[in-house]
């Protein structure tokens, strides 16, 4: 299991998600295959204006769509500033989210074991935060694999993975 370095909330501007639905994580190789991060990048102009927005923004994202404890839709792709226009290539989407935070962990262990995100909710519910769920009563979270926190591997061979928790924003 990984340990837990961090807990922390993140004001974030509204953001766009976009990507492709899938069904499982292995489905990242064919997301590198095809290029479509660098669509994404293209639709936004490069990573440049979502990374002054938000500081964490750039990341390569595994979205996850969870209703009543269980998963109900698991999506690869980027977050974008909010107007970015939508990518218009067959079976792209987009989602946005406005008016939310992240409950952010960092995971810190060896890969695949950072992907346990199972202790997660528990910490940023402890660390005062209240998972939000949107009008249909589902909860967002996300894998948010930053450079180089996540890429390069420090000197006990471990990395940082960013798993964050959609929550409400603080009054």
């Amino acid at each position: 299991m990984p340990e837990i370095k961090k807990v922390f909330r993140e004001n974030i501007p509204a953001l766009r998600f976009m990507g492709r639905e899938y069904d499982t994580a292995e489905m990242w190789r064919e997301w590198w295959m095809n290029d479509w991060v660098v669509v994404v990048e293209e639709a936004m102009n490069g990573t440049d204006e979502i990374c002054r927005r938000w500081e964490n923004g750039g990341g390569h994202v595994a979205l996850t769509k969870t209703v009543d404890g269980e998963r109900a839709g698991f999506y690869l792709g980027m977050f974008t500033p909010i107007d970015t226009p939508p990518i218009e290539e067959e079976n792209f989407i987009y989602i946005d989210f406005d008016g939310v935070d992240l409950g952010t962990c960092w995971l810190y262990g060896e890969r695949p074991d950072v992907h346990d995100t199972s202790a997660c909710r528990q910490a940023v519910e402890s660390a005062g935060m209240t998972v939000w769920k949107d009008e249909e009563g589902a909860e967002w979270s996300f894998e948010n694999l930053m450079w180089p926190r996540y890429t390069d591997k420090d000197e006990n061979g471990k990395v940082i993975l960013d798993y964050c928790i959609f929550v409400e924003r603080e009054k």
